[in-house]
């Protein structure tokens, strides 16, 4: 159910700094709820059902839709060392807007928190270029502490891509951090046990 997701993504229009931190994140922490491999809610960029829902419409409004189709932009951008939205609002007014990583390839900041039960910060793992979307996902020590699955082994299936399936009931993910997502919030058959034991 990744329909409750922001339809919007949120990118760098100057470059962030490595270890520069957002927040703290206001709210009930659920990153990662409306997660799914697809990544947002909406038609996809690419592929015939986004076309045909497009053609239905008056051709008054298709353009329209055709730009939109694909998830607003969002800038932020440094301002006196810290990172603010084209109105100058600060994090706290757009930090909900933060999309959840995939997978660590995309990912460019995490979630952290300074003691356990603590409040939430994003902090940039790199250098985040102009351009680039701001996605976020769960530290080890936070994941574990919200009892996320800290890692997620893939097979590959017959044309050689990386799958992710769920231990519990079997439904295969394109990426591993939809898996744990799914453990987490969404695998009926999970009950609530942790995917993998940790030592604490």
């Amino acid at each position: 159910h990744s329909s409750r997701a922001p339809a919007i993504s949120v990118s760098a229009e100057s470059c962030i700094p490595a270890g520069l931190r957002l927040g703290p994140v206001p709210g009930i922490f659920k990153l990662g709820k409306y997660l799914s491999d697809r990544r947002e809610p909406g038609p996809k960029k690419k592929g015939r059902r986004a076309g045909r829902r497009i053609s239905f419409l008056p051709p008054l409004f298709s353009s329209r839709v055709e730009v939109t189709a694909v998830p607003p932009v969002f800038q932020v951008r440094m301002v006196r060392g810290e990172l603010v939205d084209e109105a100058g609002s600060s994090a706290l007014e757009w930090i909900g807007l933060i999309r959840a990583a995939r997978n660590s390839q995309e990912q460019t900041l995490e979630a952290v928190a300074d003691l356990p039960g603590g409040q939430i910060f994003y902090r940039a793992l790199r250098d985040v270029q102009p351009g680039e979307e701001l996605t976020v996902w769960y530290s080890n020590p936070l994941a574990q502490w919200f009892d996320i699955p800290v890692t997620a082994t893939p097979t590959h299936d017959e044309k050689g891509e990386e799958r992710y399936i769920c231990w519990y009931c079997w439904r295969t993910f394109k990426y591993p951090n939809s898996l744990k997502a799914h453990v987490h919030f969404h695998c009926a058959l999970s009950h609530g046990r942790p995917f993998l034991h940790h030592d604490h």
